[in-house]
Order: structure tokens, then C-alpha cells, then sequence
């Protein structure tokens, strides 16, 4: 068992899985996307989480794909209700879920599930996706949090059925810290499960120029086909060989092994500034009076 988590001791007379949406289903679990409120993949997610805790939906009120991990602070929010624990917000979707976290709902959430995302979020689409930033969000404020991807035509009830048994593994197990899980459904019926690591992949052409009826250029972003790396082991493969990928993302960005091997760099920088400090600055230049 996890810290932070209660200890889980199920009746003896129910099997497993009753057990767990006993001892749950007084939790509140926040649902929330980057395709916005009325997305059908959210709507299956909901439901999906609906067995496990009481289940309150905050999502953007409009798509804010590939928005990253933006937070609104030059205005104020305004949640919209439209239904029962179902809100709109005018924000992105950290901003829903740290509005959510810190004092919007009636209590603290156990779970923060982000999804169903309309579209993969594979190897470096992390860094761009609404989705993912919402469980980042989520993991930051000490929630742990899933986020939940679906490739182009693949089936939302599918992708709800998997999210809940992740969900359900999360509640019980917990997550290390800083750590949020990032699972991606196959199109076609999975094959299986792979914990997996993050690919590479670029966009080529990603820059469009076009002309308006005025000949004025401007640009569309995101253009061309993706390419990869090597597959394997990674995310893309798994989703490629028709399995789901779930892979475990840390917060911590700092890279280990190069701060190993940059440490000489600090001493050397380090003197440089000092010699750099120590020297008379130079007086400023003087301005040539205008004439006239």
C-alpha cells in the first residue's frame, strides 16, 4: 500500500472487485478533459468511473487540444452547471482541475481521470496535450492521476472499460510520487496491456503558409505525416501492435545523468562569473547632442 492511501481490508464474504467499489464508492473521483464538456469521450469516462466514487465532471467549456499545461491567471473562472456535479468551465483543463483540488468541490478527490482523449497521446505528444496536463495538474496537487487517450476510431466503451480497471489498480496500489499514469487505446479490440516507456516522434511539415483573399500569409501549425523512432518497448509499438500502452510519467524533467556529466561545467561557469563580476563596469556611452 501506498502512502497517502487508506489501507484497504475487504469483508472476507465479497470477492475482490466488490470489495474495492464498497470501500470506494463514497469517493469522489473528478473527471475532467481537453475536448471539452460535451465530448462523448468524457461522458464515457464518467461513466466508466461512476461504479468506483461519486463521480463530478469540471471540463473546458469549448476544445482546448494541445493547449499544454497553460493555467489562466489575467481573468477570473466561471464554472457553468449544467447538470448535477457536471460543470463547464472557461479555462483550460489544469485550470479545472486546480480549481477542482483546491476548494470547488466538496471535498478533496481521490482520483483525477482526464479523458477519453478524441486521439492518441503517444511518446512527445505528452509535452502538448491537454490530457496529459490535466493528470499532471493533478499529480503536482498530490491527487494521484490517469489520463486516458483513444486512437482515431477506436471504440469509447472499450476505452472506459480499461480505464476503470486502471483506475481501480491506482485506488488499491497507489503511485510512487510525482508519477501519473498515461494510457493509450488501441482503434481495434486490445490484445492485451504493456506498461511501456515514452517514444519519439515528430511531425514533419508542420508549418502550412496560406494566403487570405487579401494576400496576407498566415500559417497553420501541425501539418504532415508523424515519424518515429525505434518501437520497441515503447508506447507507439504497443499501440501499433494493437495492445494498450500504459506508461508511468514523472515530473521530475531533471536529466540525471546529464547533470552527472555537466559537473564540471558549475566550477567553470562559477569562475568565469566572479572574474566577470570583479572587472570595472565601462562607463556608459555618451549621446550626441542633436543640433538645431
Amino acid at each position: 500500500m501506498k502512502e497517502g492511501l487508506p489501507a484497504v481490508e475487504p469483508p472476507e464474504c465479497l470477492p475482490p472487485n466488490e470489495c474495492v467499489v464498497a470501500f470506494f464508492r463514497m469517493a469522489l473521483i473528478l473527471v475532467t478533459n481537453d475536448d471539452g464538456v460535451h465530448a462523448p469521450g468524457l461522458a464515457a469516462l464518467a461513466d466508466a468511473m461512476e461504479p468506483l466514487g461519486e463521480v463530478w465532471v469540471v471540463a473546458p467549456e469549448r476544445e482546448q487540444s494541445a493547449c499544454g499545461h497553460a493555467l489562466t491567471l489575467h481573468r477570473p473562472l466561471r464554472p457553468h452547471r449544467w447538470s448535477e456535479r457536471r460543470f463547464a468551465v472557461n479555462g483550460t483543463p489544469s485550470d479545472c482541475v486546480n480549481l477542482c483540488v483546491l476548494g470547488f468541490l466538496p471535498e478533496r478527490p481521490v482520483l483525477v481521470a482526464a479523458g477519453i482523449n478524441h486521439g492518441s497521446n503517444l511518446g512527445d505528444d505528452v509535452t502538448y496535450s491537454g490530457t496529459v496536463s490535466a493528470a499532471m495538474e493533478g499529480t503536482l496537487l498530490g491527487v494521484p492521476s490517469i489520463a486516458v487517450s483513444l486512437v482515431d476510431g477506436g471504440d469509447v466503451a472499450t476505452a472506459g472499460r480499461v480505464a476503470r480497471l486502471v483506475a481501480m489498480r491506482v485506488l488499491v496500489e497507489g503511485l510512487p510520487p510525482k508519477t501519473l499514469l498515461n494510457v493509450n487505446v488501441p482503434g481495434e479490440a486490445p490484445r492485451g496491456i504493456r506498461f511501456t516507456r515514452l517514444g519519439h516522434r515528430i511531425y514533419g511539415g508542420k508549418v502550412v503558409e496560406q494566403a487570405d483573399p487579401r494576400g496576407r500569409p498566415h500559417y497553420w501549425l501541425g501539418g504532415g505525416p508523424p515519424e518515429w523512432e525505434a518501437l520497441d518497448g515503447t508506447d507507439m509499438g504497443a499501440v501499433h501492435d494493437g495492445f494498450v500502452a500504459v506508461t508511468p510519467l514523472h515530473l521530475d524533467l531533471t536529466n540525471h545523468r546529464a547533470l552527472a556529466l555537466m559537473g564540471d561545467w558549475g566550477s567553470a561557469l562559477d569562475g568565469q562569473l566572479r572574474r566577470d563580476s570583479s572587472r570595472p563596469a565601462s562607463p556608459p556611452a555618451r549621446k550626441r547632442a542633436r543640433k538645431g
